[in-house]
């Protein structure tokens, strides 16, 4: 063998996938051979301590020189992304964007502003939020203390690795179904709420400065949740403080998905997250401020969000529609990846304690408005994305059909 050490994934099927790897590791040739699923050992949420098979880490992959990418990350046809948007079936240069709302705006009093925000709640699920209240700066350092750690060498990272149990560290797949589709990137999960599981020992180390800088960040993007939730529930015509009692007062929960998608030598194949609604509440996402990814699916059209310089995006969950009793949405996203460049995006989550149950306001139901949701609660739904993987709106809807008989 060369400098270079062998990596050899031998997949069931006998097909072996080579990585040159550029960690400078010792030599070594590794085969690994799939576990089986009746291995995991349960736990009380019915995911297991250990993932169904290896991991394979995506970066490892993109740094690996390969040619195209394999099979295991190769969407069926259908699901592939396209280079155009597609409005009215006429592909077009993808001009449109999702809404922008000024939140210093709305808290000023601005109702057309705050009429703005309703609109995209009721249409897309998604706006983009400019005059947030939190600083640039902080933004900025967030997403490059991230980007630092996931340049580690790998055996840093590995020692935060993750487990199907609670998702919270250094992963590479959701869900736990043996032999399922993959998509194209890396994560780190941490919990912010409740402090019960608020664990800085399971927070990377590296950089030196990673857990001041989240930590704040976090805190920021509470604030800001907090802010939002009033508005929303405003314009649902109940309370300003109706949705915040309904994910549990100040017993409600937040966590952290930070998502690392390497290069891709054949994007046009691949995702770098399938289509999905996020199980949750609110979801507050800084983009990356160079690379575009984040696609919304509104009608017939993936809308490719073009994030605007210090502006987070936004987007409702399946809770905030069960809530709101489909008055507001929640939107299917994808990702898609890059040949080109990377990309490091935080999704932060602002969520309902998980073991309450979740239905539609009493404020919002009538004889001629009935509920469309059954009581269910978010860990229920979170469970479901944890074990199938990302399945577009398929378990929210699900449940329609079961009210409505």
């Amino acid at each position: 063998m060369n400098n270079q050490d062998k990596i050899m994934i031998e997949k069931e099927t006998t097909d072996k996938i080579e990585i040159k790897s550029k960690n400078g590791l010792n030599e070594q040739e590794l085969e690994v051979k799939m576990d089986n699923m009746s291995d995991l050992n349960k736990t009380t949420n019915g995911l297991g301590e250990k993932w169904p098979e290896p991991i394979i880490r995506v970066q490892s992959l993109a740094e690996s020189n390969l040619a195209t990418v394999p099979d295991r990350f190769i969407k069926p046809p259908s699901q592939r992304p396209n280079e155009t948007i597609t409005i009215n079936n006429q592909p077009e240069a993808a001009a449109i964007n999702i809404p922008v709302v000024d939140l210093r705006s709305i808290l000023s009093g601005n109702q057309e502003e705050k009429e703005r925000i309703s609109e995209a709640c009721r249409e897309f699920g998604f706006f983009q939020v400019i005059n947030h209240g939190v600083r640039p700066e902080l933004m900025a350092a967030a997403r490059e203390a991230w980007r630092s750690f996931f340049h580690l060498p790998v055996e840093a990272k590995e020692a935060y690795s993750n487990s199907p149990s609670t998702y919270e560290g250094y992963g590479s797949r959701l869900g736990v179904e043996k032999g399922a589709l993959l998509d194209w990137n890396d994560y780190y999960f941490l919990n912010f709420l409740p402090l019960a599981l608020k664990d800085l020992n399971k927070w990377p180390s590296l950089p030196s400065n990673i857990r001041e800088v989240v930590d704040e960040y976090g805190e920021e993007l509470v604030k800001l949740g907090e802010r939002l939730m009033r508005i929303l529930s405003s314009n649902l015509g109940v309370n300003e403080e109706q949705l915040q009692e309904a994910f549990g007062g100040e017993d409600f929960s937040a966590c952290m998905r930070v998502n690392y998608y390497p290069k891709c030598p054949r994007p046009e194949l691949a995702l770098g997250l399938s289509p999905h609604s996020d199980p949750g509440g609110i979801t507050i996402l800084l983009p990356d401020d160079q690379v575009a990814g984040l696609q919304v699916h509104h009608g017939d059209t993936w809308i490719t969000v073009n994030a605007l310089p210090n502006a987070f995006v936004v987007n409702l969950g399946d809770q905030m529609q069960i809530l709101s009793n489909s008055i507001y949405k929640s939107s299917e996203h994808r990702v898609i990846v890059n040949s080109q460049k990377e990309r490091v995006s935080l999704a932060f989550f602002y969520n309902p304690k998980s073991d309450i149950p979740i239905q539609p306001l009493e404020q919002l139901i009538s004889s001629t408005n009935p509920p469309l949701y059954p009581p269910m609660s978010y860990d229920q739904y979170r469970l479901f994305i944890r074990t199938h993987g990302p399945r577009g709106k398929s378990y929210v809807e699900s449940h329609v059909s079961l009210v409505n008989g």
